[in-house]
């Protein structure tokens, strides 16, 4: 009796959350498990497995308030809410149009056994991620020192990476065998890893940074990457409440599903009814001056904005150099109001570029933005943004609630990844962080491996489509051109001169080009830094992007994803007589066709597919 009594006390006590040490929780295709569990010396950990098969293994979790791991010496109870179930979908711009938000959430209650501090751990597991964040609840100015978030990934695996620089997210990717890295390495949240086998594709990042320290990785050694807050190594300090960004890991059985993965967008609030229907956000493709002729010059612009009209683009972008235009009794706003007024007359939309110190406070984004509007700027692309430590990291958000209140659209340069919150604000139609055309031709591996990297954290202003003969460095017109397919920017600026989109035989290719899609699919073949073959469709329309690298190579694009029918498909390939011309044809093809193409060094291929 006293035994049965014994066992049915144990039971009461875990059902109750006494004893809840291990607690796990499934996508709901129960495909990937994710287990929570305080080990023998009291510390938080968590382990991921997809299939049966280890993803993450043990690693720790922990945030570091007033300088005590809330992680280390824990208990965790059963979550009293049980398991909460999303399955959504919305409207979304980018690689495709419809957005899948499926998960399975709980929130652990834990409970730091030294400071006797309470806080929760609220998990997600979506069908691709699991996501986790710290919520710890308090009043006053406390400091966050850092976290013990990490990840223990398997051994052998490979990871294409851009280190901690200076210039932060606009170094070139390249690839790395973790495994022998020696020394401690920081990166940036942008990188991609290769598990081993066949297990697929593993991302680690952060979604819905707010209030926030930007997060870096640094190794630190056998496998493990831990959280590094490369702005606030000293750590900040917090007001009130403590929410964390998600930390996510997004796990993918191949490329396809890794591109197309709505998670950083998912964990991020909804805009506001007013943004959600707000006809004057417009996606679109735009001219610029500034890899052609540098500082803009104000007798230039007509001939510019006449360039944009015949190219049939939506926008112009003027760039840094504008606000020097002055004479006496005439400001540089009344100039720029000049350029405005005619390009209202060739239904060219300006936009205009601007230092963030012009910027940083409310009163100055008010009377900017207000005197931007007031003139007919549409959108401001705005530069030379300070590390993102919170107070940077929060500007973003007040910079795009400034520039709603005056219906105008931003493109953030020099700044920090996104990480979803385009979703909360859609007037924000891209931002760099990228090492892009600005900074000259760039190798072929980085090219392709950011379709798989940086693109997955969302739109990049690469300023891609440069015909130059000087500007390819052993590139190809097709490469260039391949770009504009491959890369998304929901505002596409275009670097190279537009006498050259206009009298080249992309040139009609190029006034209909989409700048958001309905669907993407990444074709077979595609690898990491290999090759890069991409294809996009808009309404009853394919396009083709394929990125090669300096291997010249044979490839076939097998069209039975299109479905059945007669298409008309228009090519471009590259030709081996010179780098600077290609093979343009349109024909006609039917679903069960292969398209055979030879990809030189650096090449590419663009097509076209009209489904009649």
């Amino acid at each position: 009796m006293t035994k049965i009594f014994a066992i049915f006390f144990f039971i009461t006590c875990l059902l109750s959350g006494i004893y809840a040490q291990h607690i796990k929780l499934e996508s709901p295709n129960k495909a990937i498990s994710a287990i929570f569990e305080v080990d023998d010396n009291g510390q938080l950990n968590y382990s991921i497995t997809i299939k049966g098969k280890s993803v993450v293994l043990k690693s720790p979790i922990g945030i570091s308030v007033d300088n005590i791991d809330l992680g280390a010496n824990v208990k965790i109870s059963n979550p009293s809410a049980g398991i909460q179930k999303v399955n959504e979908t919305y409207i979304t711009t980018g690689v495709h149009s419809k957005a899948i938000n499926r998960y399975n959430e709980i929130i652990i209650p834990v409970i730091n056994t030294n400071s006797k501090t309470s806080w929760t751990l609220e998990v997600r597991v979506f069908d691709d991620a699991v996501a986790y964040r710290y919520h710890v609840d308090g009043t006053g100015i406390r400091k966050i020192s850092g976290e013990a978030s990490a990840w223990q990934l398997p051994v052998g695996c490979t990871v294409w990476l851009q280190d901690n620089t200076s210039r932060e997210y606009e170094s070139p990717f390249y690839v790395v065998n973790p495994d022998t890295i020696k020394s401690s390495l920081k990166f940036m949240t942008t990188a991609t890893f290769k598990l081993p086998g066949k297990l697929g594709y593993v991302k680690i990042t952060e979604a819905n940074l707010i209030n926030y320290s930007d997060m870096a990785l640094e190794t630190s050694g056998g496998g493990r990457y831990k959280s590094f807050f490369h702005n606030s190594r000293s750590g900040w300090q917090n007001t009130g409440n403590i929410e964390s960004p998600w930390r996510v890991v997004i796990i993918a059985d191949n490329l396809n599903a890794l591109v197309n993965t709505d998670v950083l967008k998912n964990l991020c609030p909804l805009p506001s009814q007013k943004l959600q229907n707000a006809s004057w956000i417009k996606p679109g493709r735009s001219t610029w001056h500034w890899m052609v002729t540098g500082t803009p010059k104000f007798e230039d612009q007509k001939k510019w904005i006449n360039w944009t009209k015949q190219t049939e683009f939506e926008y112009y972008i003027i760039d840094e150099g504008w606000g020097k235009w002055s004479k006496k009794g005439k400001d540089h706003w009344a100039f720029m109001k000049e350029v405005v007024d005619y390009a209202t007359t060739q239904n060219v939309k300006i936009w205009a570029w601007t230092n963030s110190n012009e910027l940083f406070t409310h009163k100055q984004r008010v009377d900017y933005f207000s005197k931007a509007k007031s003139i007919g700027i549409v959108g401001l692309k705005i530069d030379f943004m300070k590390p993102a430590d919170p107070i940077w990291v929060n500007w973003y958000d007040d910079c795009l609630r400034d520039a709603d209140q005056n219906e105008l659209m931003i493109d953030f340069h020099g700044c920090v990844k996104p990480t979803g919150r385009e979703r909360t604000w859609p007037n924000e139609l891209t931002r760099e962080a990228v090492r892009g055309r600005e900074s000259e031709k760039q190798y072929s591996l980085h090219d392709i491996s950011l379709l798989f990297t940086r693109f997955v954290q969302g739109s990049a202003d690469y300023t891609p489509v440069d015909f130059r003969t000087e500007k390819l460095c052993g590139s190809t017109w097709t490469h260039e051109l391949a770009m504009s397919v491959a890369f998304t920017s929901p505002l596409l600026c275009f670097s190279g001169r537009p006498e050259d989109y206009i009298n080249s035989d992309a040139a009609e290719f190029l006034k209909i080009l989409p700048t958001t899609w309905d669907e993407t699919i990444v074709l077979p073949g595609s690898e990491i830094g290999t090759l890069g073959a991409i294809a996009r469709r808009k309404g009853n329309e394919w396009f083709i992007g394929v990125l090669n690298n300096l291997i010249p190579k044979d490839y076939t694009i097998d069209l039975k994803f299109i479905g059945p029918g007669i298409f008309t498909i228009e090519k471009f390939e590259d030709t081996p007589e010179k780098n600077d011309s290609w093979k343009h044809s349109i024909v006609q093809i039917i679903a069960k066709d292969k398209v055979k193409i030879k990809l030189l060094a650096d090449g590419g291929f663009v097509a076209r597919i009209k489904v009649k």
